[in-house]
């Protein structure tokens, strides 16, 4: 049987993917970036040589290599600047959780002090277990397995328990000092710079390939490292950029530059 060339090979990879996905009715964002790869082949041409050059004869790591950029490309510059926005809502939101939970504190000490002095009283909860339960009530496994366990701490005298406005100040002080990290290390990598642009992008490449080269077996040998050129090669093609708006090798060799310093001790 005739050997596929690297182009050939590279190319029927990304096309078993399209197939694949398009059965699956799964990972359209992926399908547009491989449809985008073919249909700028003469431009690949180098970079699928350059993967053969440097891996062939294992193609195993050829096809994750390619898997790993298409699971990055999910980090386009429009995905990155929603991330960025959801992150800084989530700061907001911790901030308006703490204020929200102090303002509250503050009602129930009102409401105690109502309850003391102004002849009338409010039949509402004051036990922390009691708050519980009810909120347990819709789940059939608190109802089940944990509310007769939870029930026998009740021969503790309320005393022995933190109030309910002691517990919303923890839920205030907890929002508070929330400390925001991403999920993974591809999305930390994206978002990570002060300023969002392409560096970001060639970030989540170089994260989505490292993720390949962690645990055992490590599917992406560690020596591998593909050229500047070629890598902005990818960059341009599966972004689909054109040449005013595209990147060049000096582009992608000064990210590498500016990552190697920030490691470093």
């Amino acid at each position: 049987m005739t050997t596929p060339s690297p182009i050939e090979f590279c190319e029927g990879f990304l096309r078993r993917e399209i197939a694949e996905n398009t059965d699956k009715k799964i990972l359209a964002s992926e399908n547009i970036v491989a449809e985008r790869l073919l249909a700028r082949g003469l431009e690949m041409i180098p970079v699928y040589a350059e993967l053969h050059r440097k891996l062939s004869p294992d193609e195993r790591a050829i096809r994750v290599f390619l898997g790993a950029i298409l699971s990055a490309t999910f980090w386009n510059p429009e995905a990155i600047a929603e991330a960025r926005a959801g992150r800084a809502r989530l700061e907001e939101v911790n901030v308006a959780v703490a204020e929200t939970a102090d303002r509250l504190v503050q009602l129930l000490a009102e409401r105690d002090k109502l309850h003391s002095q102004s002849g009338f009283y409010s039949k509402t909860e004051y036990h922390p277990l009691n708050l519980i339960d009810r909120a347990g009530e819709a789940n059939y496994l608190f109802t089940s397995r944990v509310r007769k366990e939870m029930n026998a701490l009740r021969t503790y005298d309320l005393k022995y328990w933190p109030n309910i406005a002691d517990c919303i100040t923890i839920l205030a002080r907890d929002a508070e000092s929330a400390e925001i990290e991403a999920s993974d290390d591809i999305t930390e990598a994206a978002t990570s710079a002060k300023r969002r642009g392409l560096a970001d992008y060639l970030k989540a490449i170089f994260a989505a390939i490292e993720s390949r080269r962690e645990g055992l077996p490590i599917l992406i040998p560690l020596h591998f490292n593909l050229s500047d050129a070629s890598l902005a090669t990818l960059i341009n093609c599966s972004l689909d950029l054109d040449a005013d708006d595209g990147v060049g090798a000096d582009f992608v060799k000064g990210v590498r530059q500016r990552e190697r310093a920030r490691k470093s001790p």
